[in-house]
């Protein structure tokens, strides 16, 4: 059971890492203020394989119907993506994504909202940032330095996913033993040692908690890792920059409430500081996180 003890246990070796600033920066005029304003994502999905039925979006116009509503909702960007990251769903080829999520970018940029595109794809990368992409959501490594360059160029962000493997389709095991922070702390650094020699300033860090692992499949594992992960984010902004984590649902334990998950991962995110949420649930982790704000 989570207790005011075993939080007060997570914070006392850290006390530095959870007074740790980290400076606001622009992304297509509009600046985030990061520590003292939390901002949400709000996620339109363009696969047919992504389990999470609300988002999922067929067609461009239904595409554009739910992130005016997201944005309407509360959210700050709203994130696309055109490939489920599930283990199972089918891979999309560059020039299928591009020809999905292109349109959706420019139209949604002639509205003035910001937009940030998950791909692990430089090409896709690419175009999406010619056609107006704020932030690329980075979800493999293999071609990192390319993407770096590109989002560096058209004065964009991008948030660094912590991916255990080639990229997000291609997962390695976890590894069960190594402590978790520490192993992300590590990859952070070297991703951002390349991304600053890229020219790349506007960056965010993922710890990556949506992803499929096959060795933590089991439930109570994985989510005692997400919990864990959520806690102590806050060690992470010892980096310098802005954490954003997507929210996850853990099925198992909420069943018909699955759509409620969000809402309670979310308060563990903030409590461990998170600065960018990224959710299916828009209004939901609000309304959490504004309750949260009363508090403080």
């Amino acid at each position: 059971m989570l207790t005011l003890e075993s939080l007060s246990t997570l914070l006392k070796p850290h006390p530095e890492a959870a007074q740790a600033m980290v400076a606001p920066f622009s992304l297509s005029g509009r600046t985030f203020e990061f520590g003292r304003a939390k901002a949400v994502m709000g996620v339109v999905n363009l696969s047919a394989d992504s389990w999470y039925r609300e988002s999922v979006c067929l067609s461009l116009d239904r595409a554009l119907r739910r992130a005016r509503v997201l944005t309407a909702q509360g959210a700050d960007i709203i994130d696309v993506g055109a490939e489920s990251t599930l283990a199972h769903a089918a891979r999309v080829d560059e020039s299928s994504q591009s020809v999905k999520i292109v349109p959706f970018v420019k139209e949604l940029r002639s509205e003035g909202i910001l937009v940030s595109v998950e791909t692990y794809d430089s090409q896709v990368a690419k175009k999406v940032l010619e056609a107006g992409a704020s932030v690329i959501n980075l979800t493999g490594k293999a071609e990192s330095a390319e993407i770096y360059r590109a989002a560096a160029s058209h004065d964009a962000g991008v948030i660094i996913c912590y991916v255990q493997g080639t990229h997000v389709r291609e997962v390695e095991d976890f590894d069960l033993a190594a402590n978790p922070i520490e192993v992300a702390q590590a990859y952070f650094e070297r991703e951002i040692e390349k991304a600053r020699a890229a020219g790349l300033t506007r960056i965010f860090i993922d710890p990556g908690l949506g992803f499929y692992y096959r060795n933590l499949q089991d439930s109570t594992l994985r989510i005692r890792h997400q919990m864990n992960m959520f806690l102590n984010s806050f060690r992470l902004r010892a980096l310098g920059y802005p954490i954003c984590h997507a929210l996850p649902h853990a099925f198992e334990h909420f069943g018909e409430e699955v759509r409620a998950a969000e809402g309670f991962f979310a308060v563990l995110a903030a409590l461990g500081k998170t600065d960018l949420f990224r959710t299916h649930e828009v209004p939901q982790v609000k309304a959490v996180l504004q309750t949260l704000e009363v508090y403080g």
